[in-house]
């Protein structure tokens, strides 16, 4: 529970974080005030943040973990930000152009929440696609891995935008213990990893856990919805006019073009 005091001091950390998300004028850290002191506190913020930047709702949400068997953390992905392959970035608010190879799913259908946890196999039969994707790693901060980590969680887990690829046919069958990825700034191969996503090869287990553990904070999983699963490749980061193209040993492809 979060009391009316705090509301007011994470509201105020809420309005830092954006400003500097809008102006591309980083700063250092929240003021230790402000600092959220717990998960709850760093969820407020993001929702807060989420709510001014996407009124109508997040459609989308990455989620993952440090290691397997963790437990995931998510933050909603704003609407506006989601783009197709070969799309061009070229928003003002982009400074840091961090980028991250993921492995994405679209929900077809509605996962409502209820007493009852979805199975995995009524949750899988729900996804509509798996796409490769890259997420695209934008802060408030001017060194984001120098905050205090729940200053970071609050700050949309550095989230900056998203840009999927193609449908990938017959994604039931993709071993991701053995997947492998390269990751491509102008044409030289910045990263190239097998089954290294930090949270293990056992992706649906985020989607399970955004489904059951997430929907009270998310009010269960819709239609439409993207939900990605964690970074393949570490941060990378780009430059204004880079090119940039994520490719799967059987995930597919993916790529964008910074303006």
């Amino acid at each position: 529970m979060i009391f009316a005091a705090r509301k007011t001091d994470l509201q105020s950390a809420a309005e830092l974080l954006l400003y500097a998300r809008r102006t591309a004028i980083s700063i250092t850290d929240l003021p230790a005030p402000l600092q959220p002191a717990s998960l709850e506190e760093a969820y407020f913020v993001q929702d807060t943040l989420a709510h001014v930047l996407d009124p109508s709702g997040p459609r989308a949400w990455k989620v993952g973990a440090p290691a397997p068997d963790a437990t995931p953390l998510f933050a909603p992905m704003i609407s506006a930000w989601i783009a197709a392959d070969a799309s061009v970035l070229n928003e003002p608010r982009l400074r840091l152009r961090g980028l991250e190879a993921e492995i994405a799913f679209l929900i077809g259908e509605d996962l409502p929440p209820r007493a009852l946890p979805y199975s995995r196999e009524e949750i899988v039969a729900t996804i509509a696609s798996c796409h490769s994707a890259i997420e695209e790693l934008e802060s408030a901060f001017t060194v984001p891995s120098q905050v205090a980590r729940l200053s970071m969680i609050a700050d949309l887990q550095t989230h900056g935008g998203f840009v999927h690829g193609p449908a990938v046919p017959d994604w039931q069958q993709i071993d991701f213990s053995r997947e492998s990825v390269t990751l491509s700034v102008d044409g030289n191969v910045m990263v190239e990893r097998t089954a290294s996503n930090a949270a293990g090869s056992d992706l649906l287990r985020l989607v399970i856990y955004l489904a059951n553990d997430g929907a009270a904070r998310t009010g269960g999983l819709k239609h439409g919805d993207w939900i990605t699963t964690g970074s393949w490749t570490g941060n990378t980061f780009a430059s204004a006019g880079s090119a940039v193209n994520v490719r799967f040993s059987t995930a597919g492809t993916v790529s964008l073009r910074f303006a």
